[in-house]
């Protein structure tokens, strides 16, 4: 309404004289140095008139003899209140968002679905329960974890293992100065010492006589 969108950019410029006619709204503003006009410019072009805050663009689609809605951005709580949406069929691959909104089993199915729909578009065969071990990872603790040093990678008690991944120098540097010990117990650290792994035949000694 016009109304609201000049009592938006009437807001905290005392200066300003709004002329509401029909669909134009008009701004007079006495002694205006050019800074003044630029912030109300600025103001105007990103006022929100209608729509949901997150979503920058939409895009109508057709698949099949259906129509659906793709947008630009993600707001999964405020679209799935929208009436008319059918809240069972929206999706978004904001994984933090569905956590948030879903609980962390939905923000699991949908980095499967997500990373099994990336390898498929380019034309990637992986058995999908690589990709269930990966989600059971990243979000085994409730909450949404990343594969790299800040997450998973740098969570592992392991020296060597946590320096196998991306910075090798510093995280040995680190652990040095904390006096931490490497006690071979994983995989990834056996294989770089060149060590039986201990899983399987590699977890006994077989003595003969």
């Amino acid at each position: 309404k016009a109304e609201e969108v000049a009592k938006v950019i009437e807001t905290g410029k005392r200066n300003v004289q709004i002329d509401k006619g029909g669909k134009v709204i008009r701004v007079n503003m006495e002694n205006a140095d050019l800074s003044t006009l630029f912030t109300l410019r600025n103001k105007v072009l990103n006022m929100k008139l209608k729509g949901i805050p997150g979503i920058t663009r939409v895009t109508v689609v057709k698949e099949g003899d259906e129509w659906f809605i793709q947008t630009t951005g993600s707001n999964l709580g405020k679209v799935v209140a929208v009436n008319g949406v059918d809240p069972k069929r929206v999706i978004t691959n904001n994984v933090h968002e569905v956590a948030q909104v879903l609980g962390i089993e939905a923000a699991r199915q949908t980095l499967i679905r997500e990373v099994m729909s990336t390898l498929d578009e380019q034309g990637l065969e992986v058995d999908i329960r690589h990709i269930f071990l990966v989600a059971d990872l990243m979000t085994a603790k409730g909450y949404i974890q990343q594969i790299g040093r800040h997450g998973i990678a740098g969570a592992k008690s392991s020296v060597l293992a946590r320096a196998a991944f991306e910075i090798t120098v510093p995280t040995l540097a680190e652990a040095a100065v904390k006096g931490e010990a490497e006690e071979l117990k994983g995989v990834t650290e056996n294989v770089i010492v060149g060590l039986p792994i201990p899983v399987g035949t590699g977890m006994i000694d077989l003595y003969m006589s």
